[in-house]
């Protein structure tokens, strides 16, 4: 069985469609009314994770049940839970430490949804055999790489997708046997990247991917690090209301 490139992609797309849609509601936050009260902040937080967050398990756990229909073993997937309070509140005071950036706070929300709906894949691999693989897409960071280098597998412990970083269009698959696999993914192509890479050990070579990536990319880099700084400053210099969302 092979997943298309048009069913992988519409899955995708929604699920972006969902991240988008907890970052800008963030993002807009943060930036009419500031960070002065950070308990409104939170609570804010909570509400974007709860609601985006359970729409992420949802798209997820429908997935995986049409994947597991087309592999002849139907199943009825369980969604994992969204973000406790103190799990956004340990996010949202971990981001104000270094930044009062409205992007920041608002990738570390959009983290927590996209969370939910991984963690829901590897629930329901992990409780029905299936194999998982990450598969990667658009401008794909090295540990991402690192990750999909590794190849089909099969989960063992309870797993978490704790790996996931802010602004990531890579997600996880399944399969049930060893020919099915995602249109276009072969995990061979990313181990070729890493094992190409400088240095002995893991961290070596992902150190190494790391400043190629960042050569390749400083201008996009530093753009969105002037962008975040100019709106830090605006932000300083503003008096904001607090409210919460409704």
């Amino acid at each position: 069985m092979i997943i298309t490139e048009k069913a992988w992609n519409d899955y995708l797309a929604i699920m972006k469609r969902i991240d988008e849609k907890s970052y800008n509601l963030m993002k807009s936050h943060v930036e009419k009314y500031g960070i002065t009260n950070p308990d409104a902040l939170i609570r804010t937080a909570y509400n974007i994770a709860t609601k985006y967050g359970t729409s992420s398990a949802a798209i997820s756990a429908e997935m995986f049940e049409a994947v597991s229909i087309l592999a002849g073993h139907p199943v009825t997937a369980e969604m994992a839970e969204t973000a406790t309070y103190g799990d956004v509140a340990k996010t949202v005071n971990g981001v104000l430490k270094q930044s009062q950036s409205p992007n920041m706070l608002a990738s570390s929300v959009s983290r927590l949804v996209k969370l939910a709906g991984e963690n829901t894949t590897l629930l329901n691999a992990k409780k029905n055999n299936a194999q998982i693989a990450w598969i990667p897409r658009g401008d794909t960071c090295p540990y991402c790489i690192a990750l999909a280098s590794r190849g089909w597998q099969t989960l063992t412990g309870d797993g978490t997708a704790e790996h996931i970083h802010g602004n990531c269009d890579c997600h996880y698959a399944i399969r049930y046997d060893d020919t099915s696999t995602v249109s276009g993914y072969d995990p061979n192509d990313y181990l070729r990247i890493y094992k190409d890479a400088e240095g002995r050990t893991s961290k070596d070579k992902l150190n190494s991917m790391r400043r190629e990536f960042y050569a390749e990319n400083k201008d996009k880099i530093n753009a969105q690090k002037r962008s975040a700084y100019a709106k830090r400053q605006e932000l300083n210099s503003s008096s904001a209301e607090e409210t919460d969302i409704k």
